[in-house]
């Protein structure tokens, strides 16, 4: 739970922004292609089969990049996860031989001599090693079962790992012993929450994190010792989550210790540990927020981290904090009406790094680290994974047009050095997201996009889908989505229109909590203004055979609009949407949710009933499609049950998609591939595309 909390909570802080240049005209380039007329749109396989870029990983004298690649096997319905190295000066980019077995989460040695990864070649996941060659792989680590993230002491003599285990177990083998026991019945027993994790039931292990000792030729020598020894806290096996200090003594970590209450509050807090064993020590407990993200300096001297400073308030923006290595003569470095994450040192110790969405995009900033001064690094796009060492930062972007690589940039313009998918973009008529601004609820600005279809004729008229996004506090920015992905649907002819309704973060604190007791009014009335606006603004779309599409709390809105504004749309499109608030607050993984309704449904009943989709499904009369996974812990599939049943008894048109082997996302390749065609095939149904 520590880790889906920290992430709702603090995604999204708080810093003060430095005038920067022309923002527009600092925009990572597109991803270059071989030179050849685009022509045709994006199918549904060109996407599932694309290489996914991510994870760039820079050489310790700043001279290789390292990165992921995820490859499709679409026989086998699953991806593949490989690793590719990358000259910072060019030349052609390779395949890392040691990549067949399966390869992820890559690490440089220290010397820049050697690479370590995850890999479950072996039939677990553990820690991996290979030279920089990338040729041949040894096994580190021989655990008894998974290893879920690393980190590399600096002097290279160690490891730390994250590591499930039961916290009241001495040893490694213990919780093996119980966990194969527990393989012997089918009854599981809890005695506190939380009993589900997004899509899996919950064994009750916490990830701790161990010391693992490497030998003179960088492999296992020793057992592993727990640092968190009989302590009931999990630490993510996440970049954020963990730190070790340049010495190698000392480990720092952010992780929840509030026992049986710890699932109905968002209060993390940053502990330190000597790497050599002791008593953790927690830096941040007068803070009631979420605090995590820390990370030491380059000279060891100051430590950082991210806070929230209020408890269970979704959305909450983390400011940056920084201190001395002890944690002493704390102050906040920042004051920035935009939600600080990804907290990172430069080498040179003078600044770090933060990423945050802002208006629409999600850029990648510098925070001076004596002034808290912010400069923004990226103009329009969405900055992934970065990481800056020898003065070469590298980072991933994308944007609507162009799916994740990795770019670099030393002095002056970035410079793209991945060109994964160049061939099929080559071919496509991408079009570009136009974007607008109208007075929403309260009379406040508030941001969207339209998109033309692929190959659009002047003149003509066009249907339209509106996808609404989910969260709620998860705004649309400008990325390549393999979800939700606008061109998906221009290339099906649709014209494309997406809001960032008030809650969504990126436009300061007070847009973001404007949700906070109003799900369902005044997003509705953004999303009732901007598709007016849309309209109004582009005479080429035609309103009159437009559906509207969404997922998660999206699929929530979309049982809302049923209810109390069905009349311009000819269909909708419902997946892992809400149709019973108050159960759902009750049912779901994440049960401190509940800050969105300020407080449980029992307190709080009028709000609850209010903004509850049940409450107007009488009303319900426009043809829907509803979609749900049977893994979906998140928005449990009870919520779709109850939407199409409600729509059956009504004989509203309706249609039930059941996805039996996913979870809150639909994840497996050539099973998107038919879920989204379903999405494709109800929309063309009631509102075709003109031929």
């Amino acid at each position: 739970m520590t880790r889906s909390r920290w992430m709702a909570a603090v995604a999204f802080g708080s810093l003060m922004l430095a005038a920067a240049p022309s923002l527009a005209q600092q925009a990572s380039p597109a991803p270059a292609a071989a030179q050849a007329p685009a022509s045709r749109g994006l199918s549904l396989k060109d996407l599932a089969m694309m290489e996914r870029v991510s994870e760039p990983r820079v050489s310790p004298d700043g001279r290789q990049i390292l990165y992921a690649v995820r490859t499709t096997d679409w026989d086998g319905n699953k991806g593949v996860n490989g690793l590719w190295l990358a000259d910072v000066l060019g030349g052609e980019q390779r395949k890392l031989a040691i990549s067949e077995g399966g390869a992820s989460g890559a690490r440089w040695a220290p010397d820049g001599g050697a690479i370590y990864f995850l890999s479950s070649r072996g039939g677990s996941n553990q820690v991996w090693r290979t030279d920089a060659a990338g040729m041949a792989a040894a096994q580190v680590t021989t655990l008894p079962f998974d290893v879920s993230g690393f980190r590399i002491a600096p002097d290279g003599k160690s490891l730390v790992l994250a590591v499930s285990v039961f916290v009241d177990c001495d040893t490694l083998a213990c919780t093996k012993t119980r966990l194969d026991a527990r393989g012997k019945s089918t009854l599981q027993t809890y005695d506190r929450l939380p009993l589900r994790d997004f899509d899996h039931w919950v064994d009750t292990r916490r990830t701790h994190l161990f010391v693992q000792p490497l030998n003179g030729s960088g492999l296992s020598g020793g057992e592993p010792r727990d640092l968190l020894a009989g302590l009931d806290a999990d630490v993510s096996a996440g970049d954020s989550s963990f730190d070790i200090s340049p010495d190698g003594r000392t480990l720092v970590y952010g992780t929840q210790t509030q026992g049986v209450g710890e699932a109905f509050t968002s209060n993390s807090d940053v502990f330190r540990v000597a790497l050599d064993g002791g008593t953790p020590v927690n830096l941040t407990e007068s803070n009631k927020g979420s605090d995590g993200n820390p990370v030491f300096s380059p000279n060891g001297r100051q430590l950082a981290w991210l806070s929230a400073p209020r408890e269970n308030v979704g959305g909450d923006q983390a400011a940056v904090w920084v201190a001395e290595a002890d944690g002493s003569g704390a102050k906040k470095l920042t004051d920035w009406d935009r939600g600080a994450g990804g907290l990172q040192w430069r080498t040179d110790g003078r600044s770090l790094l933060v990423s945050a969405a802002d208006e629409g995009q999600n850029r990648l900033f510098s925070v001076d680290a004596r002034t808290g001064r912010i400069t923004p690094l990226t103009g329009n796009g969405t900055v992934g994974a970065y990481e800056e060492r020898a003065g070469v930062l590298a980072y991933a972007h994308e944007r609507f047009v162009a799916p994740t690589q990795i770019f670099i940039q030393t002095r002056g313009e970035p410079r793209q050095i991945s060109r994964q998918n160049a061939e099929v973009l080559a071919q496509m008529d991408l079009p570009k997201g136009e974007a607008f601004t109208f007075a929403g609820w309260n009379n406040e600005p508030v941001q969207g996009w339209v998109f033309k279809p692929a190959g659009a004729v002047e003149g003509r008229r066009y249907p339209a889908v509106y996808l609404i996004h989910g969260g709620p506090k998860s705004p649309w920015t400008e990325n390549w989505s393999y979800r939700w992905n606008p061109q998906v649907y221009t290339a099906a002819g649709y014209a494309v229109v997406m809001i960032n309704f008030h809650g969504s973060p990126g436009y300061g604190q007070a847009f973001t909590d404007a949700i906070n007791d109003h799900w369902g009014d005044r997003p509705l009335e953004d999303l009732e203004k901007g598709w007016a606006a849309a309209l109004s603004n582009n005479p080429w779309i035609d309103g009159d055979r437009a559906c509207a599409l969404g997922a998660s709390y999206g699929g929530y809105m979309v049982n809302m609009i049923a209810g109390k504004w069905n009349g311009p749309w000819r269909c909708l499109v419902n997946h892992a949407g809400v149709f019973d608030v108050p159960q759902l607050m009750n049912a779901m993984d994440i049960g401190n949710f509940i800050w969105e309704f300020g407080g449980p449904s029992w307190e709080r009943k009028a709000v609850y009933d209010a903004f509850n989709p049940e409450t107007y499904a009488g009303d319900w009369k426009k043809p829907m499609l509803v979609l749900h996974g049977s893994k979906d812990f998140r928005v449990p599939m009870e919520q779709g049950l109850a939407t199409f049943s409600a729509l059956q008894r009504q004989g509203v048109p309706s249609r039930f998609v059941h996805v039996p082997d996913e979870n809150h996302w639909v994840l497996k390749p050539r099973t998107w591939v038919d879920w989204q065609q379903e999405i494709l095939d109800w929309v063309g149904r009631y509102t075709a595309p003109a031929g």
